[in-house]
């Protein structure tokens, strides 16, 4: 596994690779001062972009809404990658929202389980 950051950026970030399945994954998790922007690539671009937040009522407990903003609305594996990780931020305190951008080749289980492992094992919340 492939490990940078930098603080100098006035951007905090980190930047990896991991290899899922003999394929190379790129990723870049930035921590901006109002949302979370999580990119994971195979293909070398953003592909599908979706924005997950927290919702809070008064009375009743937390829900997570997950859109997606541009790409493939007809993958419910992308969806569920995107509200494990915001169900994750807001677990770990943080009330930020999260933009996640997924241009992979396979949308395999496997592939979406490694993507959300590695970025919370190298998360900035």
């Amino acid at each position: 596994m492939d490990d940078a950051s930098s603080p100098s950026f006035p951007v905090r970030y980190k930047k990896l690779s991991i290899n899922i399945k003999e394929s190379k994954i790129d990723i870049v998790i930035c921590s901006h001062d109002d949302h979370f922007l999580v990119i994971a690539t195979q293909i070398g671009t953003m592909g599908t972009i979706m924005h997950a937040r927290k919702e809070e009522g008064m009375l009743n407990n937390p829900t997570f809404n997950v859109s997606v903003i541009f790409g493939k609305r007809d993958e419910p594996m992308l969806v569920a990658c995107a509200r494990q990780l915001i169900e994750h931020i807001s677990s770990s305190g943080s009330s930020k929202p999260l933009t996640l951008s997924l241009g992979l080749k396979d949308h395999s289980m496997e592939t979406l389980k490694g993507i959300v492992s590695a970025v919370i094992e190298n998360r900035l919340w």
